[in-house]
C-alpha cells in the first residue's frame, strides 16, 4: 500500500483506467475540452458529468491546471516579488544587484518565490521584499559583530547570520556593499 503522498498519487494514476475507464492523460484532454479554468469548476464538472469520485476528480483538476502552466523563470519570480504594493522597492533590489554583480563572474542569482539568493560556491546573502516599505538583506557574516544597522538575523531567515533593513535606495551604500563583499569573499 502507498505510504507517501507521491506514492499515493502514483497509485491513483496507475488505477485510473481500471477505476474510471480512461487514463489520466485522456481525462486531462476531456477536462481541457471543457474550457473550465478553476480547480473547483473542473472537479465539479468531472463529478457531475462523468460520475468521477472526488479523489480522482481532484487529481485530474490539479494535473490539468499544472499542464497548462509554464515553469516560472527567475525573472518571473523576481517580477512577482516586486509587483503591486511592493513595486516601489524594485529600485532598491536593482541597486543591490548592480553592485554585487561586480564582485566576480562566479556570483550567481538564484530567485526563489519570496526572495533572491546570492550565491558563489554557497549562499552568501539574500534579498527579500519583506514589507511594502522595506527590503531585508540577509548576509552570512558568522562571527561578525552586530551594529545598529547590521543586526542579528534572529527569526528572519536561518540561512543567514545578519540582516540589514533597507527602506530607501540611498541606503544601498558603501557600508552595505562592504558587508556583502565580505560575505562573498568568505563563500
Amino acid at each position: 500500500m502507498a505510504k507517501s503522498p507521491e506514492e499515493m498519487v502514483a497509485a491513483m494514476i496507475k488505477n485510473f483506467p481500471e477505476k474510471t475507464g480512461k487514463t489520466l492523460a485522456q481525462w486531462i484532454k476531456i477536462s481541457k475540452g471543457s474550457k473550465l479554468v478553476k480547480h473547483g469548476e473542473i472537479s465539479k464538472y468531472l463529478k457531475s458529468e462523468h460520475g468521477m469520485t472526488h479523489g480522482f476528480a481532484n487529481l485530474v483538476a490539479t494535473k490539468t491546471l499544472e499542464s497548462g502552466k509554464k515553469p516560472a523563470t527567475g525573472q518571473d519570480l523576481v517580477s512577482s516579488q516586486y509587483a503591486g504594493p511592493k513595486a516601489n522597492l524594485h529600485p532598491i533590489y536593482d541597486a543591490i544587484i548592480s553592485a554585487v554583480k561586480k564582485f566576480g563572474k562566479d556570483m550567481e542569482l538564484s530567485p526563489k518565490k519570496a526572495y533572491v539568493s546570492l550565491r558563489r560556491s554557497k549562499q552568501f546573502a539574500i534579498i527579500q521584499p519583506s514589507t511594502k516599505t522595506r527590503v531585508d538583506v540577509g548576509i552570512n557574516l558568522k562571527g561578525h559583530k552586530v551594529t545598529d544597522r547590521l543586526e542579528a538575523s534572529g527569526s528572519f531567515n536561518s540561512m543567514v547570520s545578519h540582516r540589514v533593513r533597507i527602506a530607501d535606495k540611498k541606503e544601498v551604500n558603501k557600508e552595505l556593499i562592504s558587508w556583502l563583499r565580505e560575505a562573498y569573499d568568505n563563500a
